[in-house]
This record gives C-alpha cells, structure tokens and sequence, in this order.
C-alpha cells in the first residue's frame, strides 16, 4: 500500500528557504550597499594614510 501522506518541511527548512528567497529578492541592493562600503573604507583608508605621510612629511621638515 503506498503511503499518501504529504511531508511538512521542518521548520529550520522553512526557515532557510525564506531567507534564500529574501536574499535572491535583495540581491542588487545588498551588493550595492556592499561595493559602497568597500569604496568608503578604501577612500578612508587612503586618506588617512596620505596624512599620516603629510605629518611624518612635516615632523622631518622642522
């Protein structure tokens, strides 16, 4: 006899499903703010290296 009975997902299953679906919908956004962030970081870093180099420049000069 074959058994008819439909299979639940658990709910961690639902769960993780719900968030691969978020995900995919948000996709272009989440990478849009990602690359955005990495370019503040890159601009900040450079322009606190680029003091740092003016004042150790500065301390030599005097």
């Amino acid at each position: 006899m074959k058994n008819n009975f439909n299979h639940e997902p658990s709910g961690r299953k639902r769960r993780i499903d719900r968030l691969v679906c978020w995900f995919t919908r948000r996709r272009q956004v989440i990478t849009a703010h990602m690359l955005r962030g990495a370019c503040y970081g890159i601009g900040t870093g450079t322009a606190g290296l680029g003091f740092w180099v003016i004042e150790r420049w500065i301390e030599y000069r005097l």
